[in-house]
C-alpha cells in the first residue's frame, strides 16, 4: 500500500503489556487495579471539535454500571470472597474488553525477523467539512494488520518497511535507517481514508491523504530494543501521531527483541529516586496553613531557528521568532479552568514541514507533547503572502484529553513575494477564544527564498510606531530647547535696553 514488497508476515494482538493479573491479587486490590486500569482507557472514538472523554470515572452512575449495590448484609466472609472476587472477574473483563490497543507487529523474511514492533498508538486529525474544520482522534485497533505488500526487510538499495493497515483504507508506515552503529526510523507515514464517515463524518473530500514526517527522533543502538512508554506525539502534516507503551527493534539479530533496551530521554526524564524515611522525634506543634504562591511568569522566550527544506535539500522556508502560548484548559488538579503561559524551548523543539507553489507550512515539535502548525498562503495575483492558518494540538498532563485548537482563516504577518516578515516588538495573534500566540523578534519569509538567507525585510507597523516614538519625543525636545533659547535673547535684548536708557 505504500512502499515496497514483502515475504510473509505474522501479526500477533496481545493484551498491553503490564496489564494486572487478577490472580496475584487480594480481591480489595483487584477491584482498586481493574478500576485504575479502567479510569486510564479511552473509551472515546470518532470525531470532536474539542476532545474530551465521554464518560468520567467519578461519576457514581459510571461505578454503578459497573459494580453491582451489594446486599443489605453479608454475614459469611467467605461468601463476600466469593462474592469479590466474582466482582474482580467482571471488572477485569470490562477492563480488558475496552484497553486492548497495544498491537505487536511483525516483519519476516523466510523464517527471520526483521522488524519487531508492540505498542500502542492514537492519531489526531483534522479535516475539511462543509461548515469548517473537525478534529477526530483515532486509536490504532488491535485489528491492525502488517501489509504484506508493503512491508519489507529491506534490501541493499531499499529501506526496511513496517507498514500496519487497519480499518477501511488506513494506515501507519515506519521505514529505518542504519549507520552500522545506530538505527532509527528514518520517515514516519500516515495514511487515512477520507471516505471512511465513520471516522471522518460530514468530510467534504473523499480523498486518501497521505502525509510524511522525517527525522521523528527515535533512534536506539544497533541489537537493542528502542523503548518507550511515555505517551509521545510527533507531528505529521497537519496531523498527530501519539505512541505509548513502545517496545521496537529493526534490523534484528534474532527473533525475538534484544533484551538490552535503549530508553528514550521522556522515559529516563520521568524516572524518579526512591523516597527516603528518616525518623524525628515526636513534636506538639500548631498547624498553620500557607498559601503557595501563584506561579510566576515565565518571561520573555528564547528565540529560535526554523527550517524547512526541498526535496532538493534547499531551504524554502526560515523562520526566527521566540514563541509564547497563551492557553486557556480544563485543569485535572486544580479542577477548573485556568490559563497557562508556555515558552517554546528552541533547544527542546525540531522543526518540519512543506513547501508548495501557492502555501507554506512550518510544523514545530516542542518536548514531543505540543504540535504547533503554521500555514502561509501565498496570492499569486498580487504577489502577497500572510499567515492564514495556527493548529496547536496538546497533549500535556493536566488535561483531561488531547486538546486541538485551529483557526485557519487568518490574516497575519502580511509581506510581499521576495520579501521577509520582520516585528521585532512583542506581537499578539488571536487565533481562537481559548488561545492566543505571543512572538518575538520574529522574522519569517515562507516564500522566495534564494540564497538560504532572509530577503530585504519589510517591518510590522509596531516596529514603525516604535521608530516614530523617539523621533518625536527628539523633536519635541528639540523644540523645547528652542523656545527656552528664543525666550532667553528676548529677556537678555530687553534687560540690555533698560539699560541704554537709564
Amino acid at each position: 500500500m505504500l512502499h515496497g514488497s514483502h515475504d510473509g508476515t505474522r501479526l500477533m494482538q496481545l493484551v498491553p503489556s503490564g496489564l494486572p493479573v487478577a490472580q496475584t491479587l487480594n480481591p480489595s486490590h483487584r477491584i482498586e487495579t481493574w478500576t485504575a486500569l479502567i479510569h486510564s482507557c479511552s473509551f472515546g472514538f470518532g470525531p470532536s471539535t474539542h476532545l474530551q472523554p465521554p464518560h468520567s470515572t467519578s461519576s457514581p452512575g459510571f461505578y454503578r454500571n459497573i459494580f453491582p449495590p451489594p446486599p443489605p448484609e453479608i454475614k459469611n466472609t467467605s461468601d463476600r470472597s466469593w462474592k469479590m472476587k466474582l466482582v474482580a472477574v467482571v471488572v477485569a473483563w470490562f477492563a480488558v474488553l475496552g484497553c486492548i490497543q497495544a498491537v505487536t507487529l511483525e516483519v519476516n523474511e523466510g523464517n527471520s525477523t526483521c522488524i519487531k514492533a508492540d505498542l500502542s498508538a492514537s492519531f489526531l486529525i483534522t479535516y475539511n467539512t462543509t461548515n469548517g474544520t473537525k478534529t477526530v482522534q483515532v486509536s490504532l485497533p488491535n485489528s491492525t494488520t502488517v501489509d504484506k505488500g508493503s512491508s519489507s526487510c529491506g534490501t541493499g538499495s531499499s529501506s526496511p518497511w513496517l507498514v500496519a493497515e487497519f480499518g477501511s483504507g488506513h494506515a501507519l508506515g515506519l521505514s529505518f535507517s542504519t549507520n552500522g552503529s545506530l538505527y532509527s526510523v528514518a520517515n514516519l507515514t500516515l495514511q487515512y481514508n477520507l471516505s471512511d464517515t465513520s471516522i471522518f463524518p460530514e468530510a467534504n473530500s473523499s480523498d486518501v491523504v497521505t502525509v510524511v514526517s522525517a527525522s521523528v527522533g527515535i533512534w536506539a543502538v544497533v541489537n537493542t530494543t528502542y523503548r518507550c512508554f511515555t505517551p509521545t506525539t510527533f507531528a505529521v502534516g497537519g496531523a498527530a501521531v501519539t505512541f505509548s507503551n513502545v517496545r521496537l527493534e529493526a534490523y534484528m539479530p534474532g527473533n525475538d527483541l534484544s533484551a538490552t533496551e535503549s530508553i528514550c530521554v521522556a522515559d529516563k526524564a520521568s524516572t524518579t529516586a526512591p523516597p527516603t524515611t528518616t525518623r524525628t522525634p515526636t513534636t506538639t506543634t500548631t498547624a498553620t496553613t500557607t498559601i503557595a504562591p501563584s506561579p510566576a511568569p515565565p518571561g520573555t522566550p528564547e528565540r529560535g531557528t526554523y527550517s524547512v527544506n526541498n526535496t532538493n535539500g534547499t531551504v524554502c522556508l526560515l523562520a526566527q521568532m521566540g514563541l509564547q502560548l497563551n492557553v486557556s484548559y480544563f485543569s485535572q488538579s486544580q479542577n477548573k479552568t485556568v490559563q497557562d503561559i508556555v515558552n517554546l524551548n528552541p533547544n527542546l523543539t525540531r522543526s518540519s514541514g512543506s513547501c508548495e507553489a501557492t502555501s507554506a507550512t512550518l510544523t514545530l515539535l516542542h518536548e514531543g507533547n505540543t504540535t504547533l502548525n503554521f500555514i502561509f498562503t501565498l496570492n499569486a495575483t498580487s504577489n502577497k503572502y500572510h499567515l492564514s492558518g495556527v493548529t496547536l494540538l496538546a497533549n500535556w498532563s493536566d488535561l483531561p484529553a488531547p486538546m486541538s485548537v485551529s483557526n485557519t482563516s487568518l490574516d497575519y504577518l502580511r509581506s510581499t513575494l521576495g520579501r521577509s516578515y520582520m516585528c521585532n516588538a512583542e506581537q499578539t495573534l488571536n487565533v481562537a477564544s481559548d488561545f492566543s500566540l505571543n512572538t518575538f523578534r520574529l522574522q519569517v519569509q515562507p516564500f522566495g527564498i534564494t540564497t538560504n538567507q532572509f530577503a530585504t525585510a519589510e517591518e510590522c507597523q509596531l516596529d514603525q510606531d516604535q521608530m516614530l516614538i523617539p523621533i518625536i519625543v527628539g523633536a519635541a525636545l528639540a523644540g523645547l530647547v528652542l523656545i527656552v533659547l528664543i525666550a532667553y535673547l528676548i529677556g537678555k535684548k530687553r534687560s540690555h535696553a533698560g539699560y541704554q536708557t537709564i
